[in-house]
């Protein structure tokens, strides 16, 4: 079963991060995945590579890095119009790996726009070092409900 995945190992988040509540379906099994917003409209996301990330070289597997871009990638989308979206199309270039214990984060910003497809452009990193950078395009569907006030 699945339950060990989302179990916290008592890491240390990075000034910001606070975990994404996304811990059912596909979630679920890449997570936990992590998220800071700026009070300027910006935003990475973020997670900590885990044995359950890896290929069988023990790297940072390649498909966890595609899932990752296309959330991260597809964010700017939400942070611009507060919209569902889905991906169209979603090129990468991977450009280093990462290894248990990498932080890797991810942010993208909108660089066009036609009728409801956006176009954005992309990075993934640890540190210093890119991972991998890529361009998408995503169609923007219905809104997205308002977010609930915290009660008191």
């Amino acid at each position: 079963m699945t339950d060990d995945l989302l179990e916290e190992r008592s890491i240390s988040l990075p000034p910001g991060y606070q975990p994404m509540n996304w811990f059912h379906g596909f979630g679920r099994q890449i997570g936990p995945l992590y998220e800071k917003i700026g009070t300027d409209g910006s935003y990475t996301r973020a997670f900590l590579v885990q044995e359950h990330h890896t290929n069988g070289m023990g790297n940072c597997h390649g498909g966890m890095l595609m899932a990752f871009a296309d959330m991260a990638f597809g964010h700017a989308v939400t942070m611009k119009t507060h919209r569902y979206w889905v991906t169209v199309r979603l090129l990468t270039d991977f450009l280093s790996g990462g290894k248990i214990g990498d932080w890797v984060e991810g942010n993208a910003e909108v660089v066009g726009v036609e009728d409801d497809f956006f176009t954005v452009k992309g990075r993934i990193w640890c540190a210093d070092r890119t991972i991998m950078t890529g361009t998408a395009v995503f169609k923007a569907l219905g809104e997205r409900p308002a977010k609930k006030a915290a009660s008191a």
